[in-house]
């Protein structure tokens, strides 16, 4: 299980350095990246919420850089496309692929599977969903799939392991991200940071 952030397009990014990454698909993120790779991460998660804030959240900056983190800054709910990825390791199948309308800000959800409702759909194509039946976990790669869809299912002790480990994944990430925008967005990197962990949903739960 990993936590993965979907990447966009990056051509003509200059705000900071980014680094080389295949359009639509996806970055791992944990405490391992390089310092271009976090600066494509912020970016993409920058990015995913540049969209015209409310005029509460006052106006937006007349600098580039400013112009782009306004939205990350400024509005109360922020996403990340991307999701926690499950793959098998013996034989290479995802089973869990995050899709459209999944995001980071809802790996959460795999605490319902475990402890709550016992379900959670992650996006569509695929219609990825676990479930909790008694002590084991279900996965499935495509429950709408018309033939059939190959499942995949772990004791619930197993899956709690690997959803603490994802999240701590994230953690690093943060850790990493807070230290990248110490360097490369000194202006707003305690902003930045902050907004990173709103992000990923790494808050204290009320």
């Amino acid at each position: 299980m990993q936590p993965v952030l979907e990447i966009s397009a990056t051509d003509d990014f200059a705000l900071w350095p980014v680094g080389e990454q295949k359009a639509y698909g996806y970055l791992v993120l944990n405490g391992e990246l390089t310092p271009a790779e976090v600066g494509t991460a912020v970016r993409q998660i920058a990015d995913c919420n540049d969209f015209e804030p409310d005029e509460e959240h006052g106006p937006c900056p007349a600098d580039p850089l400013g112009i782009f983190l306004h939205g990350l800054l400024t509005m109360p709910d922020l996403v990340a496309a991307g999701g926690f990825r499950v793959t098998d390791s013996a034989t290479g199948t995802v089973f869990v692929e995050p899709g459209c309308c999944s995001g980071l800000e809802g790996w959460r959800d795999w605490l319902e599977v475990l402890d709550g409702t016992g379900c959670a759909y992650f996006g569509h194509d695929p219609f990825s969903v676990a479930e909790r039946v008694n002590d084991m976990v279900r996965l499935t790669l495509d429950a709408h799939g018309t033939d059939g869809s190959p499942v995949i299912e772990l004791s619930v002790d197993q899956v709690r392991r690997l959803v603490a480990g994802a999240q701590q994944d994230l953690h690093d990430f943060l850790s990493l991200a807070g230290t990248w925008a110490e360097q490369h967005l000194p202006a707003h990197a305690a902003a930045v940071t902050a907004a990173l962990s709103r992000a990923l949903n790494l808050a204290p739960t009320p």
